[in-house]
Parts: C-alpha cells; sequence; structure tokens
C-alpha cells in the first residue's frame, strides 16, 4: 500500500502541474518586478527609435542634402575680396613741360596698397548646373528610400527576435513540466525498487534519462536567454533585464490582416510600387544619368557675369599715376569654351551611363524577384494555416486520450505513467501548437515586408 500512496501522490502532483502548464500554453508567463512587459509594437518602436542603421541612414540624407545644397550654389553669385601691399625700388620721377613750370608723369612711389572686390554672375552652363542638380537631388531620393529600406527591416528583424523569445520561453516551460514528470518517475521507480518490485538497473536507466531532460532545459534556457539578449539589444534594455512578451501569439496583426485577403497580383503590384528597394535603384539610375549629362557638358561653353571694384594707391588706371587713393571698377562677360580634352568628358559620361544600365538592370531583377517572393510568402502563410490546423487537432485528440486516460487511472486500470505520459502528450501539443502560431505570425511579418508595407 505504500507504494500504491506513493503512486497517487506523485501522480496528482504531476497532474497539477500539468495542468498548470497547460494553461500558461495560450498566457505569457507574468512578470516580476524589474521585468520589462513589451508588446510587439511596442518593441518594434523602441527598436526603429533607437537603431543604428536608421541613423545612419538619416545621416547619409543629412549629407545628401547638403551636397544639394552645395551644387546649388554653383548657379548663384560668387564675391571674392582680394588685398595686397607691395614695396618697389625708387625710380628717377619722369616729367613733363607745362606751362611756366613741369608735371609728374611717372612719380617714385614705392609703396603700393590695393584692394580688389569681385562678383562673379553664372549667366548660362548650358545644361551644366541643371544636370548636376538633377543628379543630386535623385542621390536625396535615394537617401530617403534607403532610411525607408531600414526602417523594414529594423521592423523585421524585431519581429523575428520577438516571435522566437516566445517560441523560446514556450520551449522552456514544456521542458521544465518534462523535468517534473522525469523526477517524479525516477521516485516511482526508486519506492518499486526499494520495495524489490523492480531491478535496480531500472533505477539508473530513469535516472540517466531524467540527466538528458535537465541538459535539454539547460540548452533551451541558454537559447531563450540568447534571445533575450537580443531583443534587449534592439529595444535598449541592459543586458541581464527580463523581457515577457506580451502579444497574443494566437491574434494576427494589424499590419497583416490589411494585406493577407489581398490576391497575389495585387500584392506583387502593391510591392513593385511601395518597395523602397525599388525606389532607391530608380533614384540611384536617375542619378547617374544626369551626372553622366553633366560630364558631357564639360566640353560645351558656359558665360559668366562679372563685376568688380578696385581701389588702389596709386590706381595706374589712372594718368598720371598719383600718391593717393583712387578706385576703379569693371563690368562685363567672360565667355569660355573648353573645346578639346581628348575624349575625358565622353568617357566619363559613358561610364557613367553604363552604371546606369547596370542600376536598371539589376532593378529588373528585383522586380522579377519580389513576384517570386510574394508567391512564397503567401505559400508560407498557406502552408502553416494547415500546419495549425492539423496541430488543432492534435491537441484536441491529445486532451481526449487524458480523459481517457484520467478515467482509467481512477478506474484503477492505468498505471500512474500512463497519466503522465499522457500529460505529457498534451503539453507536447500545445507547444507544437504554439511554436506553429509564432511561425505564422512571423510568415505575416515577412509577407508585410516583402510587400512594403510597415
Amino acid at each position: 500500500m505504500t507504494i500504491r500512496t506513493d503512486k497517487w501522490t506523485w501522480s496528482a502532483v504531476a497532474v497539477v502541474i500539468a495542468l498548470a502548464s497547460v494553461r500558461a500554453a495560450h498566457a505569457q508567463t507574468p512578470a516580476g518586478a524589474g521585468d520589462v512587459r513589451l508588446t510587439l509594437e511596442e518593441a518594434t518602436e523602441r527598436a526603429v527609435d533607437r537603431a543604428p542603421r536608421l541613423a545612419e541612414a538619416r545621416a547619409r540624407e543629412a549629407a545628401a542634402r547638403s551636397t544639394y545644397d552645395s551644387r546649388k550654389a554653383i548657379a548663384l553669385p560668387s564675391g571674392t575680396v582680394s588685398s595686397s601691399i607691395s614695396r618697389n625700388n625708387h625710380v628717377d620721377e619722369v616729367l613733363i613741360p607745362s606751362g611756366s613750370g613741369s608735371r609728374v608723369l611717372y612719380p617714385d612711389i614705392p609703396t603700393n596698397y590695393r584692394i580688389r572686390g569681385e562678383a562673379l554672375f553664372p549667366v548660362y552652363a548650358f545644361g551644366r548646373v541643371s544636370a548636376t542638380l538633377d543628379a543630386a537631388r535623385s542621390d536625396i531620393d535615394a537617401a530617403s528610400a534607403e532610411i525607408r529600406t531600414s526602417d523594414a527591416d529594423v521592423r523585421l528583424e524585431t519581429s523575428r527576435v520577438y516571435w522566437l523569445l516566445v517560441t523560446t520561453g514556450e520551449t522552456v516551460r514544456v521542458l521544465e513540466q518534462s523535468l517534473a514528470r522525469a523526477d517524479a518517475y525516477v521516485t516511482e521507480v526508486r519506492a518499486r525498487v526499494d520495495a524489490g518490485v523492480l531491478p535496480p538497473n531500472d533505477l539508473l536507466s530513469s535516472q540517466a534519462q531524467r540527466a538528458r531532460e535537465y541538459v535539454r532545459l539547460v540548452q533551451a534556457r541558454n537559447d531563450r536567454a540568447v534571445v533575450e539578449l537580443e531583443l534587449g539589444r534592439l529595444v535598449g534594455e541592459p543586458a541581464g533585464v527580463h523581457i515577457v512578451a506580451t502579444s497574443p501569439v494566437d491574434r494576427v496583426t494589424s499590419a497583416a490582416a490589411a494585406i493577407v485577403s489581398e490576391s497575389p497580383a495585387a500584392l506583387i503590384a502593391k510591392a513593385l510600387a511601395g518597395r523602397s528597394e525599388n525606389a532607391v535603384l530608380l533614384a540611384r539610375s536617375a542619378s547617374l544619368r544626369s551626372s553622366a549629362n553633366a560630364a558631357r557638358a564639360n566640353v560645351k561653353p558656359y558665360i559668366t557675369g562679372v563685376v568688380a571694384v578696385e581701389p588702389a594707391k596709386p590706381n595706374l588706371r589712372f594718368v598720371p599715376p598719383t600718391d593717393t587713393w583712387k578706385t576703379a571698377w569693371t563690368t562685363g562677360f567672360n565667355l569660355t569654351w573648353p573645346l578639346f580634352d581628348s575624349g575625358k568628358s565622353r568617357a566619363e559620361g559613358a561610364a557613367l551611363t553604363a552604371q546606369a544600365e547596370a542600376v536598371d538592370a539589376r532593378r529588373r531583377d528585383f522586380e522579377e524577384n519580389v513576384a517570386v517572393e510574394i508567391r512564397q510568402r503567401l505559400l508560407d502563410l498557406e502552408s502553416g494555416h494547415v500546419a495549425l490546423d492539423a496541430s488543432s487537432e492534435g491537441v484536441a485528440a491529445a486532451t481526449e486520450a487524458r480523459r481517457v486516460v484520467d478515467e482509467r487511472f481512477r478506474a484503477g486500470v492505468a498505471t500512474n505513467t500512463e497519466v503522465l505520459d499522457a500529460q505529457l502528450a498534451l503539453l507536447e501539443a500545445l507547444m507544437e501548437q504554439n511554436r506553429l502560431q509564432a511561425a505564422l505570425r512571423l510568415f505575416e511579418a515577412r509577407l508585410v515586408r516583402a510587400v512594403g508595407n510597415k
């Protein structure tokens, strides 16, 4: 009777633990006082706010805008001011007769002062400036699209790590229950060995099995800790902080709900129009072609206007020179025509055009891959739903099997090991269902990324 009492006691304990784990299979573990609770949306927004790759992309956009401002200044007036002072040797003054006396024609003025202020006004550049500005503007568009690309990548990475945290957490829980079942089984076998019902090697076998379960649990806890560190890095939490995922794994995300009902053709069209990678390639191609036009324009003439004011002492534009400050001014137009550069501009234009054609080819390849990717994500979703339905049937079957074994145990025709095995089968079925639900959420996130929505 002692053995029977022990069996009943450990069976009851295992059933209580198992029932607790069944409830935990569809609910998140309560957070402790120092734990951080995060929904998927909260984790994503925190990751986007602090992502270094997004900061880099924004800095590149700022650099592109500054480059545009710099090139725009080429078409605006510019001014320079220069001054000089020089000391010359003494010379004999040149005098000419003037009435009753003489007049100095060329004085001895050894110290000369000169100040010149000059303003240049671009008048016409035969396409140079407009092509340069078009290239800079396309670079801004590309940098802005790269920001959206980085944003989408961060959101997908955060979703992946978030659902992986959910999966690893559930794995830890089921293995903890498996270890509890192994402990109960080891105790039961030890009691039977002590009573002489079983041989000692059965106890050693059960202890070896329990050790293997414990090793699996240690590995699963390590996997969860690694994923927790990764999610903490993404959202800005220090190492060691326990993160609790609170988003329900059995609910479709709002971003996915908006597109999962659309046809493949509609999704492909939306992806081609909305994917930021496509916008980057279009902008890069336009920038290269505009740069090619600017390079070819280097052999065309350009016209500039000039206005200059030049105070000097002496001012040699006035005859005879005198040791006093006098101001001269100049205004006019300059025509410059680089007639020949040995083919340098033509070669640069051809090289840039070839690079643009390479980008166009990459864009066509991207568009073809988008269509394949969209259909692949839809197939993943379809297979995920089918697998989840099959898993739900497995959970229902495991639940019924546990009920039957419980009734047989109460009738005295089943052992407690059979009860524990049935309970463990139900737990594993529930964990498998949870893993498939997390995988389905990840498939939805990848579809959202493929379409180009946030």
